[in-house]
């Protein structure tokens, strides 16, 4: 009967924290953004699992309200570490996780590992990456940056240059305001140029626009052909609208050139503020130190990650990236962004068995081991590292939000019971399925772990639930 009553505690307990989270964000919404994004499949080749794909929908993320989370909050006792052993080793030796499998579990209050199976070996980590893209970001540019969208003044009078500031949320002309909360929007970028040109008397302008903050090919190694036709991604550019949707309400289709695309929308948009705008748009470099005629910015990093991670969301993730590159002094493209992502990794002591072709998690070729993504997460619940604390709070809650809350995860006999009580981020493509994230022990502990498998036959993801579900009752 004890144990009962326990159980139905504390799934009333997660409902309550879940209803608080929702309150807590409807009267903090200058600090939310809410959109969605990315992931499909196909039969053979590995591609996005469809779990892992949405079009955008509120969402909401956890935000300041569980910013309190930390090891210092979870420092019950140890689980028993033969208990847990067994039940975990038991686990692994399903036949759906394929030939290759390895875990992790971390106790966060201290780093000791309590288990461990193949914890070195790097392993295909599809959307997981986001955990170890999302740590980088944090670390390099703080919680508190915001990337910003400008107009500047062109070369000549009359002449205007619209400059990229590597955010794929800014919201288009057809977004919906429950979309973006506080997001950056080129409807207000629009309106502040058209103050500010009006003010000097000037009514009419020759648009370009400067789309040169990222570089390189925006098609990472890896990527399957159709997963910028399928609205998977888009892609990778620094000036874009709605990520690059064509329809921001639908994952797909996505347009062909965004710069332009959000280059020619913003025209119209002047166009309905009163100033005209030249028939031809077309790229152009900004001139160095010209004066701003408008800019909007967008939400906080520590929301961009929660989003990033809570939707899984491949754009939001590859130009993180590219940012991290760009504070690094690395080239922002694909290959400087794994470089830099790599050099923050080492001096947060992660960067051992770490190779990304991209930051999203869609390339192939990407390689975590469970150890440095368990590791990721565990920093991010660690009182010694505040700035890394959105990765915790933007972990998918079981049963409730983002990708573990579709539906079909910890639905298992042998998982349900842990709805509520499990964050984690997971990773889908054809043949390979993880997930690493944190629970708290039935005596309170704070422990975090990831499970990954490349050769998986079918489907391994209610295994993987079960080995979650195992830690957080241990």
């Amino acid at each position: 009967m004890a144990r009962r009553d326990r159980l139905v505690m504390l799934t009333t307990l997660a409902v309550l924290q879940v209803l608080t989270i929702v309150i807590g964000v409807y009267a903090m919404t200058t600090d939310f953004n809410l959109s969605a994004l990315t992931s499909g499949s196909a039969p053979t080749d590995p591609t996005a699992s469809p779990a892992e794909g949405s079009p955008p929908v509120p969402v909401v993320t956890a935000g300041p309200v569980l910013a309190q989370l930390s090891a210092k909050s979870g420092d019950g006792p140890l689980p028993t570490k033969g208990t847990l052993t067994k039940q975990l080793a038991s686990a692994l030796g399903d036949d759906a996780l394929g030939r290759r499998v390895g875990a992790v579990v971390l106790d966060t209050v201290t780093g000791e590992q309590l288990f461990a199976a193949n914890p070195d070996t790097a392993i295909t980590p599809a959307s997981t990456t986001k955990i170890i893209t999302c740590t980088a970001a944090l670390a390099a540019l703080g919680p508190d940056a915001r990337l910003s969208t400008r107009v500047v003044q062109g070369t000549k009078p009359g002449t205007i240059v619209l400059v990229g500031g590597g955010d794929p949320m800014l919201a288009g002309p057809q977004a919906r305001s429950s979309d973006y909360p506080k997001q950056a929007s080129l409807n207000t970028l629009a309106a502040r140029t058209a103050a500010t040109l009006k003010a000097r008397g000037v009514r009419k302008v020759t648009l370009s626009y400067d789309d040169s903050l990222f570089t390189g090919n925006p098609k990472a190694p890896g990527w399957k052909p159709n997963y910028i036709p399928d609205g998977e991604v888009a892609p990778v550019h620094a000036l874009m609208i709605d990520e690059g949707r064509q329809d921001p309400r639908f994952r797909a289709p996505r347009v062909q050139n965004p710069p332009q695309y959000a280059a020619d929308a913003f025209a119209r948009l002047l166009a309905e503020q009163g100033v005209s705008v030249a028939k031809s748009v077309r790229p152009a470099k900004a001139p160095a130190g010209a004066a701003e005629l408008g800019r909007v910015d967008s939400a906080p990093l520590y929301a961009l990650v929660e989003h990033t991670l809570t939707r899984s969301d491949n754009d939001l993730a590859e130009a993180l990236m590219r940012h991290v590159a760009i504070k690094e002094g690395q080239q922002p493209s694909f290959g400087g962004g794994g470089k830099a992502v790599n050099a923050v990794l080492q001096r947060l002591g992660l960067a051992q068995n770490v190779s990304l072709s991209d930051g999203s998690g869609l390339s192939i070729r990407n390689r975590i081991s469970p150890h440095a993504l368990a590791k990721a997460i565990a920093l991010a619940g660690a009182p010694q590292h505040p700035e890394l604390r959105a990765v915790a709070t933007g972990m998918p809650i079981a049963g409730f939000s983002g990708t573990l809350g579709n539906g079909r995860r910890f639905t298992g006999g042998d998982s349900k019971d842990q709805v509520g009580l499990v964050r984690a981020k997971t990773g889908t493509l054809n043949h390979i399925n993880t997930l690493a994230g944190l629970a708290t022990t039935k005596d309170g502990r704070l422990v975090t772990y990831a499970f990954m498998a490349d050769q998986v036959p079918v489907n391994a993801e209610p295994v993987l639930d079960r080995l979650a579900a195992i830690v957080a009752r241990s």
